[in-house]
């Protein structure tokens, strides 16, 4: 891939990282063409959180952290939440189905992106299955270019500096012929259209393909079965409905979000 890289907009004030649910004080947003792939750069600086585990809910996205104030973070995940592992400066967490749980403590200064739905994979030298519900170190996807960028950051001196040195790495590491096949993209689009989203039978039955060849495909870009991914989206959605601070009526929730 190639582009000018630059900050095409970002979002300052206080909102929350979508992985490890800290107060992040600066989003940014992505330029084209990684614009089609991120969602969104994220730096936090700050003190840690007074609490040392945080579980983190599944959306079904991938998303890579670096920690630039320490050398480890420790994750866990749901089958043995209080066994963590430990990685190296950064790490890769990818498409998760069930909640994973996170050790705080370190995590004072980082420096995230947060790729949209199927995103991840033209920069992955693997199919995004291979990284389902799983955590790995940066340095086993690109060896001592994943080493040399956390090096790069942590020199960098304003998060605008970080952001365009994240770009120039993406591009670096983009492969086209990585790019997922036009029927993810279509299919993804459909499932998240909100009031319009359609069914996994109907968007099948568009595009040209068998189910079977439909399912390999959205796998291997995503990293979860097209079922799995529409019941994550349904369920952040309920999540959505319930943080909002207003009555709930769980049997109305359960029924719209088809949370059963």
């Amino acid at each position: 891939m190639r582009a000018e890289s630059g900050v095409v907009g970002c979002r300052r004030g206080v909102t929350i990282d979508w992985r490890f649910v800290l107060t992040v004080l600066e989003c940014f947003l992505p330029s084209p063409p990684l614009s089609a792939y991120v969602e969104t750069f994220g730096f936090y600086k700050g003190d840690a959180p007074l609490h040392t585990w945080e579980r983190c809910l599944p959306d079904g996205q991938v998303a890579l952290v670096i920690n630039l104030g320490h050398e480890t973070l420790r994750v866990s995940n749901a089958r043995a939440s209080d066994q963590f592992q430990s990685f190296h400066g950064g790490v890769l967490h990818g498409a998760f189905s069930q909640f994973s749980v996170i050790d705080t403590t370190t995590l004072v200064t980082t420096m995230s992106v947060c790729f949209k739905p199927g995103g991840a994979r033209p920069f992955l030298p693997m199919p995004a299955t291979e990284l389902t519900n799983q955590v790995v170190d940066l340095s086993t996807l690109w060896g001592p270019s994943a080493v040399s960028l956390r090096e790069q950051l942590q020199t960098a001196q304003t998060p605008e500096t970080m952001v365009r040195i994240l770009e120039r790495f993406l591009l670096a590491h983009g492969a086209m012929e990585r790019t997922p096949h036009p029927a993810v993209p279509f299919a993804l689009a459909s499932f998240q259209s909100g009031e319009e989203r359609r069914s996994i039978s109907e968007v099948t039955a568009q595009l040209g393909v068998s189910p079977k060849r439909f399912i390999h495909l959205f796998e291997e870009a995503v990293g979860l079965t097209p079922k799995v991914f529409c019941r994550l989206l349904r369920f952040q959605e309920g999540l959505q409905r319930i943080t909002r601070g207003q009555p709930v009526r769980w049997a109305d929730l359960a029924l719209e979000c088809w949370l059963f």
